[in-house]
C-alpha cells in the first residue's frame, strides 16, 4: 500500500524543496507547503476507507543483528487513522491560515519549511510500529518545534523559549529512552505487537524472562516520562506557556492540536503496559489531574491572550493524561477528549491570532475590549470554541470532558472526580473572563479602537473548525473515528454537576469582569505560576551553576594556576636564574670560579 508513504514523505519533500530552491520566493514556498499538506490529507481520507492492519512496503532501516532488526513500517488501525485525520486536516487549515497571518514575514519560506518538517515528523509518530521508529520521529518533532517556536529569532523572547522547550523535552525523552531500553532488554523486542503479545500471554512482560511487577512499573513510568515532556505535564510543563512566543498558527498546530497530543497518543498506543501496572495507572492519573487543576488556576491570572490559551491547553492535556491512567475501556475517554479538543483549541488559537492580527499585534487582553462589533466573524467563531472548551451542553467538549468525569465517578476515584469538576468550573471562569474582557465592554486602547476583521483566508479556517467544534463530540460522529468509552447509562448526577460547574464559572466571570478596566482579582501565586520557574532557577543555581562555578575556580586557580602555571613558572624562574651563569664574560666566569673554590674549601674545612 503506497498511501502511507505518500502521507509521510510528501511533507518531507516539500520541506527539502523549499529549503533548497525557494527560500527567496515566499509565495511559491507557501503554495508548495499547502499543496503537500493537502496531498497528505487527501491520501489520509482515502486510507481511512481501507482495512486496518500493517501496511505493506516496509523499509529495513537497522539490521544490526537477527535479534535487533528495525523497519520503517506502518500501523494502520482506527487509532492511527483518526490521529492522521487530525494532524493532516487541522494542519491543512493552519497552512491556509498562515498564508494570511505570515503574509509580510521576511522568513515566510523558512516558516513553511518548518511546518512541512513538523508534519513529516508528527505523521511518523502516528504511523510507527515500534519504539525505535517512534523515538526517532519523536526527536524530529522536537527539532521542528525548536525551529518554529524560535522563528522570530531577531526578537529577544523567542530564542530562549525555543531552547527552553527543546531542553525540557530532552529531560522527558531521556526517561523515555531508558524505558525503551528496559523493554527491549526484558522482552527482546521494541515492536508494539510483540510486547503486547507478551502482556496478553503471560499477564506481565514475560515471566519466563523473570519480569517482576516492579520492572513493569518502572519501564511503564519511564515510557510515561516521554509523555510528561511532550504533553507538558507537571513538573515538565514549564516550556509550553513560553512556547507562545512563536507565531499564532504554530501555537494552533503544534501546541494545541498535534505535538502536545503526541504524548496522549503514545500512551493510548501502548496502553497494554499501563493496564499491566496498577501503580503506573495511579501515578499517571495523579500527574494528569494535578496538571489539570494547577494549570487552570494559573490561567485565571494571565493577561496575555495566547498564554491564557496555553494554560488552558495544559489543563485539558491533564484531563487526557488522567484518563490515560484509567483501565480500559474507561481510558478511551482520553483519546475522545483529544479528538474534540484538537478542533476547538485549534479554533481558539487561530481566533487569538485573528484578534492579534486585527489589533496590530496587541496581546494584552486589558488593552482590548469591544471587539465583537469590530471582528464579528472572529467573535462568533471564538465564542463557539469557548463554549465547546468550557463544556456547554450540546457542544463537542461537553461530551468528551463529561466522559472523563463520569469515568472517574464510575471507577470510584472521589479525589480525581472532585478535582475534575473543580477544573471544569475554573475552565469556564477563565475562558469567560477572556471573552468578557476582549469582546465586550468598551475599547481600552488605540489598537482596539482601530481593530479590523482579518482577510478571508484567515477567517474561513475559523468557520470550518467551528463546525466540528460543535458536532465532534456526538457519538454518531466521533464513533466513526474512535473507539469511545462504553456508557451503559447516562449518569444524570454527574451531568448535572458538570453543567452546574459550567454555568457557575461562566456566570461568576461575567459578574466579576463585566465593565472592568483592570483585573479586580490579584493572586500573585497564580499570576506567577506558583513560582515554579523561580524554584527551578534557584535549584539550577544551587546545583548546576554552583558546580560549574566551583569547577571553574578549581580549574583556574588549582589546575591552571598552581599546577600548570606553577610548574611552568618554576621552570621559567630556574632558567632565568641559571642564565646568569652563561653571561659570556671572562671576569664573571673568574668570579664564579673563585667563589666556588672558596665555598668548596670552606665545606671541607668545616667537615674536619
Amino acid at each position: 500500500m503506497a498511501l502511507p508513504w505518500i502521507i509521510l514523505l510528501t511533507p518531507l519533500l516539500s520541506a527539502a524543496f523549499i529549503t533548497l530552491f525557494t527560500q527567496r520566493a515566499r509565495g511559491i514556498s507557501g503554495l508548495i507547503s499547502i499543496a503537500a499538506c493537502f496531498i497528505s490529507f487527501i491520501a489520509t481520507c482515502i486510507l481511512f476507507s481501507k482495512p486496518d492492519g500493517l501496511a505493506s512496503g516496509e523499509y529495513h532501516w537497522l539490521d544490526i543483528s537477527p535479534q535487533f532488526s528495525i523497519t520503517i513500517s506502518f500501523t494502520i488501525d482506527q487509532l492511527s487513522k483518526a490521529m492522521l485525520l487530525i494532524v493532516t486536516g487541522i494542519g491543512f487549515l493552519v497552512h491556509l491560515y498562515s498564508c494570511g497571518y505570515m503574509e509580510d514575514d521576511e522568513g515566510k519560506s523558512r516558516y513553511f519549511a518548518g511546518l512541512s518538517l513538523f508534519m513529516f515528523s508528527m505523521i511518523g509518530i502516528v504511523l510507527a510500529t515500534n519504539f525505535i521508529m517512534m523515538f526517532a520521529f519523536w526527536e524530529f518533532v522536537g527539532v521542528s518545534s525548536y525551529i518554529l517556536i524560535g522563528h522570530w529569532f531577531d526578537k529577544p523572547a523567542p530564542p530562549p523559549a525555543a531552547a527552553k522547550a527543546f531542553i525540557t523535552n530532552r529531560i522527558g525523552d531521556f526517561g523515555f529512552m531508558l524505558g525503551i531500553l528496559m523493554l527491549w532488554k526484558g522482552t527482546g523486542s521494541v515492536y508494539f505487537e510483540d510486547i503486547h503479545h507478551g502482556v496478553n500471554m503471560m499477564g506481565a512482560l514475560s515471566s519466563a524472562q523473570h519480569m517482576s511487577s516492579a520492572f513493569v512499573t518502572t519501564a511503564t513510568l519511564l515510557i510515561f516520562c516521554g509523555a510528561v515532556g511532550k504533553s507538558a505535564q507537571f513538573p515538565l510543563h514549564v516550556w509550553l506557556p513560553d512556547a507562545m512566543e512563536g507565531p499564532a498558527p504554530v501555537s494552533a498546530l503544534i501546541h494545541a492540536a498535534t505535538m502536545v497530543a503526541a504524548g496522549v497518543y503514545m500512551l493510548s498506543r501502548v496502553h497494554f503496559l499501563i493496564d499491566a501496572s496498577p501503580t503506573a495507572q495511579a501515578v499517571i492519573s495523579f500527574i494528569g489531574i494535578t496538571t489539570a487543576v494547577g494549570a487552570a488556576l494559573m490561567a485565571t491570572q494571565q493577561n496575555d491572550i495566547k498564554r491564557i490559551l496555553a494554560y488552558s491547553t495544559l489543563s485539558q492535556l491533564g484531563y487526557m493524561i488522567c484518563a490515560a491512567g484509567f483501565p480500559l475501556p474507561a481510558s478511551n475517554a482520553g483519546m475522545y477528549h483529544l479528538f474534540t479538543h484538537a478542533f476547538f483549541k485549534a479554533l481558539l488559537f487561530l481566533g487569538s491570532g485573528a484578534v492579534i492580527y486585527g489589533t496590530h499585534h496587541e496581546q494584552d487582553i486589558w488593552k482590548m475590549g469591544g471587539l465583537k462589533n469590530r471582528l464579528p466573524s472572529t467573535f462568533i467563531t471564538f465564542l463557539i470554541g469557548t463554549l465547546a472548551l468550557t463544556g456547554c451542553p450540546g457542544l463537542a467538549g461537553f461530551f468528551s470532558k463529561d466522559s472523563i468525569i463520569s469515568a472517574a465517578y464510575d471507577l470510584h476515584h472521589p479525589l480525581i472526580f472532585s478535582l475534575a469538576l473543580a477544573t471544569a468550573f475554573l475552565t469556564a471562569f477563565y475562558m469567560f473572563r477572556l471573552m468578557v474582557v476582549v469582546f465586550w465592554g468598551h475599547t481600552r486602547s488605540k489598537h482596539a479602537r482601530e481593530g479590523h476583521q482579518p482577510p478571508p483566508i484567515m477567517t474561513v479556517p475559523l468557520m470550518i473548525l467551528a463546525v466540528p467544534s460543535v458536532i465532534a463530540g456526538y457519538h454518531w460522529f466521533a464513533g466513526r473515528f474512535l473507539t469511545l468509552p462504553v456508557e451503559e447509562h447516562v449518569n444524570f448526577v454527574v451531568m448535572g454537576l458538570s453543567i452546574t460547574a459550567f454555568v457557575a464559572g461562566a456566570g461568576i466571570a461575567w459578574i466579576v469582569y463585566a465593565g472592568k478596566d483592570s483585573d479586580p482579582i490579584l493572586i500573585p501565586l497564580f499570576a506567577n505560576r506558583f513560582y515554579i520557574d523561580e524554584i527551578y532557577k534557584t535549584l539550577i543555581a544551587l546545583t548546576q551553576d554552583l558546580a560549574a562555578s566551583l569547577s571553574a575556580t578549581f580549574d583556574r586557580w588549582i589546575l591552571d594556576g598552581a599546577i600548570v602555571r606553577g610548574i611552568s613558572g618554576a621552570a621559567w624562574v630556574t632558567g632565568f636564574v641559571l642564565r646568569f651563569l652563561q653571561l659570556g664574560n671572562l671576569q664573571a666566569y673568574a668570579f664564579f670560579f673563585g667563589a666556588g673554590s672558596v665555598a668548596l674549601i670552606y665545606y671541607f674545612v668545616s667537615r674536619m
